[in-house]
C-alpha cells in the first residue's frame, strides 16, 4: 500500500520532468539562427529562457507565425505557415491582445490576470495617438521588452513597481523625442527628489505610488484639474475629507486650480514641514494670500499653535532622555509622550481643514501631555540630583568615620 502511495506521488512527477525535457528538446530553429545574429536581430537563447512566454511554452511562432520545426528558410518562414515576419508598431498592442483579451485562453496561465489591458489601452493617451496614426507613442513592447519579458514581481522587470518610473523616463525624460508633444520631461528628475521615490526605492515600500499609480498603466492618461484631489484621496484619504469640508475646497474650483498640488507640487513631492504653512519663505499660503487677509493670520497662528506643540514635545523629550541616562526611570513618562507627539502629527494633517479652532483643538491635548512629561523630567532630574547630593554627605561622613577610626586605633597602639 505505501509502494503504490508513492508511486502516486512519483509518477506525475515523472511526467512533469518529461514534459518539461520534451520542451527543452523541441527543435526552435527561429533561435538556432537569431541567437547567433546581431543586434537588433539577435535573441541570446539565455535571454528568451528568461521570457515569461518561453517559460509557459510559447515559442518565436507564437506572434511571428512560421514553422520553427523546419530548417529550410523558406519552409520555416513560409506564409501558408503563417509567417508574419517583423510586427509592426501599429500592430503589436493588436497582437499581444489576441492573447491577453482572451479570458479563456489566458485563464489555463493566471486565472488571475486581467484581460481588459488592450481595451484599457485603446482609452489612454497612448492608444488613441496610435490610433490617429502617431507611432511615436508607447505600445506594449516599450514597457515589457520584447524577447525578455518577466513579471511585474520580478525586481528585474521593466514594469516592476521599483522599475517604473525608469521606464517612463525612457521617453518622457528625453526632451528631444517628447519636443513635438509639447510636455514637459522634467518629471522623472522632480519624482526622484521627491517622498514618494524615497520611500518606494530608499525604503523599499512596493506601496508608495509610481508613475503607474497616479496615471494608470494600460489606460495611461494625465488626471484632470478636477480629478487630481480624487488620485491622491486612493491613499490620503483622511486629508482629503479635511480638505471636502474646507473654505479653500470651493475658493480653488472657482479659481481653476487643482487640489493638492497646488500647494504640495505633483511629481516633485518632498516631505510636509511646518514652514510651509503661515509666512516665510517656505510658506505656500503666501502664493494666493498676502499680509493682513483672513487667511493669512489663519495660517499665522495655525503654524504658531504646530511650532509650540512641537517645541513642547521636544524639549519633554529631551529631558526625559537625560533624565534615562542618568539612571532614572521615566519609562511611563516616555509613553505618554507617544501621545503627545502623535496629537503633533494629527494637527499636522487637520491644517487641511484650514480651520484653526479645530487644529487648536487637536494641539491642546498635546500640549497638556508634553507639560504633564516635561516636569516629569524636572522631578526626575530633581530626584536624581538630591541622591548624589545625599551619596555624597554619605561619602563624607564614610570617610570622617574612617579617619577617626584610624586616629582611634592609632592612639591604642600608643
Amino acid at each position: 500500500m505505501v509502494g503504490i502511495t508513492k508511486l502516486r506521488v512519483i509518477l506525475p512527477t515523472i511526467a512533469m520532468l518529461s514534459c518539461a525535457l520534451a520542451y527543452t528538446q523541441t527543435k526552435n530553429s527561429c533561435l538556432d539562427c537569431h541567437s547567433a545574429l546581431p543586434d537588433p536581430l539577435g535573441v541570446p537563447q539565455e535571454k528568451f529562457a528568461q521570457d515569461v512566454h518561453s517559460q509557459k511554452g510559447l515559442t518565436c511562432a507564437s506572434c511571428h507565425g512560421g514553422d520553427p520545426t523546419s530548417d529550410d528558410p523558406d519552409k520555416a518562414m513560409s506564409r501558408k505557415a503563417g509567417w508574419k515576419g517583423k510586427i509592426t508598431r501599429s500592430g503589436i498592442p493588436q497582437l499581444c491582445g489576441s492573447c491577453h483579451s482572451d479570458a479563456a485562453y489566458m485563464r489555463q496561465f493566471n486565472p488571475a490576470l486581467r484581460t481588459d489591458q488592450l481595451s484599457q489601452y485603446k482609452t489612454s493617451v497612448h492608444g488613441k495617438l496610435l490610433g490617429s496614426g502617431d507611432s511615436k507613442v508607447a505600445v506594449c513592447t516599450d514597457c515589457h521588452s520584447v524577447h525578455d519579458m518577466r513579471a511585474p514581481s520580478d525586481p528585474r522587470s521593466t514594469v516592476n513597481p521599483v522599475n517604473v518610473a525608469g521606464t517612463c523616463a525612457h521617453c518622457h525624460a528625453d526632451a528631444s523625442y517628447m519636443s513635438s508633444y509639447k510636455i514637459p520631461t522634467n518629471q522623472f528628475a522632480e519624482y526622484n527628489k521627491g517622498v514618494h521615490h524615497e520611500a518606494l526605492v530608499g525604503r523599499g515600500d512596493l506601496s508608495a505610488p509610481t508613475c503607474t499609480t497616479c496615471h494608470g498603466n494600460h489606460g495611461a492618461t494625465p488626471p484632470g484639474v478636477a480629478s487630481v484631489a480624487n488620485v491622491c484621496s486612493t491613499c490620503h484619504a483622511f486629508q482629503a475629507q479635511l480638505f471636502d469640508s474646507s473654505p479653500h475646497k470651493p475658493a480653488f474650483a472657482a479659481a481653476g486650480l487643482p487640489a493638492c498640488v497646488t500647494c504640495h507640487s505633483n511629481h516633485g513631492i518632498v516631505h510636509p514641514m511646518d514652514d510651509f504653512i503661515g509666512t516665510g519663505d517656505k510658506s505656500v499660503c503666501m502664493q494666493c494670500h498676502s499680509q493682513g487677509d483672513p487667511g493669512y493670520n489663519a495660517a499665522a497662528q495655525m503654524k504658531r499653535q504646530l511650532l509650540e506643540l512641537a517645541t513642547a514635545t521636544s524639549n519633554a523629550g529631551q529631558i526625559l532622555g537625560q533624565a534615562e541616562r542618568s539612571g532614572m526611570e521615566v519609562g511611563q513618562a516616555q509613553l505618554d509622550l507617544t501621545q503627545a507627539n502623535d496629537a503633533l502629527v494629527k494637527s499636522r494633517v487637520t491644517i487641511h481643514s484650514f480651520n484653526v479652532a479645530r487644529v487648536a483643538a487637536d494641539v491642546k491635548p498635546g500640549m497638556e501631555i508634553a507639560a504633564k512629561d516635561y516636569h516629569a523630567g524636572q522631578k526626575a532630574l530633581a530626584e536624581r540630583n538630591y541622591r548624589r547630593i545625599g551619596l555624597g554627605v554619605s561619602l563624607v561622613a564614610i570617610a570622617l568615620a574612617l579617619i577617626g577610626l584610624r586616629l582611634y586605633i592609632r592612639q591604642i597602639e600608643s
